[in-house]
């Protein structure tokens, strides 16, 4: 696995950049995809092409994909912005996001700051591990465990009913 990163590392890194236009975030898709394409080294088949255009590929589907993430994310921002506010007191919040946000609130502060960072700024964990200055590896175990907290925070709450 390592002469296969040796060797093609660069030029992934180069491909996912071009399509992202964000070398912190091409630095992100290449690292999933080596841990992908190490998980998965034994599908790969021969007959279907080379180990460089299985990678180049991966490399190239991943970028793409995290791209329209990130633009459905933003979309999401701005369509919410755009939502009526309920009828009543202008400063009071629907019971969802009120609950959203008491379940983001009682998360302990180590793990409730990469998933702030994450979504309401849009930054990577590459990003958030450098404006934090923590090892990547420790902020993506705290926004996995965070993640994990609000799953089970908000565990049979759909839209309203509670």
């Amino acid at each position: 696995m390592t002469k296969l990163y040796d060797r093609y590392s660069g030029a992934a890194l180069a491909a996912a950049a071009r399509v992202l236009g964000d070398r912190a975030e091409a630095e992100d898709v290449l690292q999933e995809v080596f841990v992908r394409v190490w998980d998965r080294a034994a599908e790969f088949d021969t007959s279907r092409g080379s180990v460089a255009a299985w990678l180049m590929g991966s490399i190239r589907n991943a970028a793409i994909d995290r791209l329209r993430r990130k633009d459905a994310f933003h979309r999401a921002l701005e369509g919410a912005a755009a939502l009526p506010r309920p009828d009543g007191d202008r400063h009071e919040l629907p019971e969802d996001l009120r609950r959203v946000k008491a379940a983001v609130e009682g998360l302990p502060m180590e793990q409730r700051r990469p998933i702030e960072l994450a979504y309401f700024e849009g930054l990577t964990q590459t990003e958030i591990a450098a404006r934090l200055e923590q090892p990547l590896g420790t902020v993506k175990t705290r926004m996995r465990l965070g993640m994990q907290r609000l799953r089970a925070a908000l565990a049979g709450f759909e839209g309203g009913a509670a």
